[in-house]
């Protein structure tokens, strides 16, 4: 597992964890990596520290490990229950909430994706939305 310091061009930074660092240039490729503060997509790396593994920190090594482990399946089982109990209505995402906030639609719960400036307008308009880390699936 590999670490990498992120940044947006909103000028947040952030951390997130790959198998590898070809994992991580295919997932931000196809947009699969977003800024938690703003959804930003064009993400970049910051310089990385060589990491060493010694005794003392291969405890910890593994227990970041572990915890990731746990992280990621709390994910996938939070992408099941959005899979299984909402409707995913694509592309539309935007202009079904507001269709939905604004009772021009049957309430329910919706997923789909969304730009980052039109999950901003959303919000801007007081339409309760969020932006959830889509991990892959087991089975995909």
């Amino acid at each position: 597992m590999i670490v990498y310091d992120l940044g947006c061009p909103a000028g947040h930074t952030f951390e997130a964890w790959f198998k590898d660092s070809a994992t991580f240039e295919k997932q931000a490729r196809q947009g699969k990596v977003a800024c938690p503060a703003c959804g930003a997509t064009k993400v970049t790396r910051g310089p990385q520290a060589t990491n060493i593994a010694t005794g003392v920190s291969r405890g910890k090594t593994v227990k970041a490990a572990e915890q990731q482990a746990e992280m990621r399946a709390a994910l996938r089982e939070l992408r099941k229950a959005v899979e299984t109990n909402c409707e995913n209505v694509g592309n539309n995402f935007a202009e079904e909430a507001r269709k939905i906030h604004y009772g021009e639609a049957e309430a329910r719960g919706i997923y789909g994706e969304t730009t980052p400036d039109e999950a901003k307008a959303l919000d801007e308009e007081g339409i309760p939305v969020a932006r959830l880390p889509w991990v892959e699936r087991e089975d995909a």
